[in-house]
């Protein structure tokens, strides 16, 4: 991105400004990539598996922030994003994408880590309809960048970062054009190597901003700047900062000038269970080298300028099963399924063996440390052996439901724990879950909840049920221990799931499901 910095360092008296806190939307949005049309920021994120995908926010002071448009309803359906073969694509999916305007279109790249290509979408409109195409090339995390004299360049790859030169649709690498590593990272000193580019022009100096993860310190934003597109370029990093004890770093993200001057950066930060949340820094230029927060460490609250004060923002969670904040898990056979406002309905085409090989499940993003979803399930067209309920699903998942053995209704609890193996991305599930709790009932229709905490050190989640008799929750089993992995690499989710162990053709059916933030 091409971008003139504006040299007003002082807000202007007659904006309204927003204090609030540097943790802008607490749930599971990572690798911010972020710009400015008129008066109103847009935001990509990663959605790895999780369909439609390519989720895009909109806001109007940076910390308030709502949907605004999928990229896509599905990237390609291969036996894996279709789950399929019982494997799917958790850990893979589409990665880091970066987001550009330019010439009245809005541009988004990225790279899917299991078909192995770039994916170009344009679009006239924030909204769609997006336009697919390929880039010739697997350009990971990349990041664009149009140069006023009408060259496009992309700077991607981890550890080793090369700047290539693209032809002016995109399609590929430019004949003849630039192409070369630009900056290097010392694999000796380092466990992460610099990756996550965003790349921009500012007052006729190119600069590159890279996560990476030194050996003996947290997650860490670094910054390159360079007189000239192909270097040299030199740098240090600037920030290296943790926020509520996570010491988990604040990194990876670009950065946005807002209306009245002032720079801003949307990193992210790791936050267990919860996922790779969002915060927001302030940057500032001094010498033409970005300073940000105060000293290179994020701010615990922060003040934005407000471009519509007044403006209405719809919640990024809901109770609606058609609004935008549910997604599939991987890519659904809608044949199978029934959704209205209030009514999710769904049926088994295959045998598997756990929830992460179910099909057709339909998820959302826990919201806050503290909050609840409770849905009412019927069981009354399971067969034997199928199992439906409530999931607090990623890696290590916990679930209520309900099954059928031997012909009566059992109410279940269970979990699934992995080994600690990190950088284990893309590894699929292959065990049963363990059921810890068990008891008969005499009902097909029953109301489950699952309540989360995930502050530090605790991240679990209870289980319960509505007893019709007490007319109060019961809870059932000890509360299930969560953990991030990078199995699946997203924060735990709500999921409503059916699936078959002997025979498929079951039915289940959820209605009225409720998340409240505690």
């Amino acid at each position: 991105m091409n971008m003139e910095k504006n040299t007003t360092s002082q807000t202007n008296e007659s904006q309204v400004m927003k204090t609030a806190s540097s943790y802008i939307i607490p749930a599971d949005f990572p690798d911010p990539d972020i710009i400015l049309v008129d008066d109103t920021y847009y935001m990509v994120s990663t959605t790895m598996h999780f369909m439609p995908g390519c989720v895009i926010l909109r806001s109007y002071n940076l910390v308030n922030w709502e949907h605004a448009a999928y990229v896509f309803d599905e990237l390609e359906p291969t036996p894996g994003q279709t789950l399929k073969d019982n494997k799917g694509v958790y850990g893979k999916g589409m990665w880091a994408a970066c987001l550009r305007h330019h010439n009245g279109k809005f541009y988004i790249t990225f790279v899917a880590n299991d078909t192995h290509k770039t994916y170009l979408y344009t679009a006239d409109e924030i909204e769609g309809p997006w336009i697919k195409s390929e880039i010739k090339g697997f350009f990971h995390d990349m990041s664009l960048l149009f140069d006023d004299d009408g060259r496009v360049y992309c700077v991607s790859g981890n550890m080793n970062i090369h700047l290539t030169e693209m032809e002016p649709d995109l399609s590929g690498p430019k004949d003849g054009g630039i192409n070369k590593v630009i900056i290097q990272d010392n694999p000796e000193n380092v466990i992460l190597g610099y990756e996550g580019s965003h790349i921009y022009k500012i007052n006729g100096k190119y600069y590159i901003f890279f996560i990476h993860m030194p050996k003996g310190k947290m997650r860490t934003q670094a910054c390159f700047v360079s007189d000239k597109i192909d270097g040299p370029y030199t740098g240090k990093d600037v920030l290296c900062s943790d926020l509520a004890g996570w010491n988990s770093g604040t990194a990876q993200g670009g950065i946005v000038q807002a209306n009245n001057g002032n720079w801003y950066s949307i990193v992210f930060q790791d936050h267990g269970a919860l996922g790779r949340i969002p915060v927001l820094v302030p940057v500032k230029f001094v010498d033409d080298f970005p300073i940000f927060g105060a000293a290179g460490f994020a701010p615990k609250q922060i003040s934005v300028p407000d471009n519509r004060p007044d403006y209405e923002y719809k919640p990024l969670y809901s109770n609606d099963f058609t609004n935008p904040a549910w997604q599939w898990n991987h890519i659904p056979d809608k044949n199978l399924t029934s959704v209205n406002s209030s009514t999710f309905t769904v049926k088994t085409d295959k045998t598997c063996i756990n929830v992460v090989q179910a099909s057709n499940t339909l998820t959302q993003r826990t919201f806050t440390e503290h909050c609840s979803g409770k849905v009412t399930v019927n069981a009354s067209e399971i067969n034997e052996g199928d199992i439906t309920g409530l999931c607090a699903l990623e890696g290590e998942y916990g679930f209520i439901g309900i099954t059928k053995k031997d012909g009566k209704l059992l109410l279940i609890t269970a979990e699934h724990k992995i080994p600690y193996t990190p950088w284990s991305m893309g590894v699929y599930d292959t065990e049963k879950p363990v059921i810890i709790s068990e008891k008969e009932i005499s009902t097909s229709e029953i109301t489950l909840k699952a309540t989360f905490n995930l502050e530090h050190t605790k991240e679990n989640v209870q289980f319960s049920y509505f007893d019709n008799e007490s007319g109060e929750y019961v809870n059932f089993g000890e509360p299930v221990k969560l953990r991030y992995t990078l199995d699946q690499f997203v924060g735990v989710r709500f999921a409503l799931f059916c699936y078959s162990t002997e025979k498929a053709g079951g039915k289940a059916t959820f209605k009225e499901f409720k998340l409240e933030l505690l």
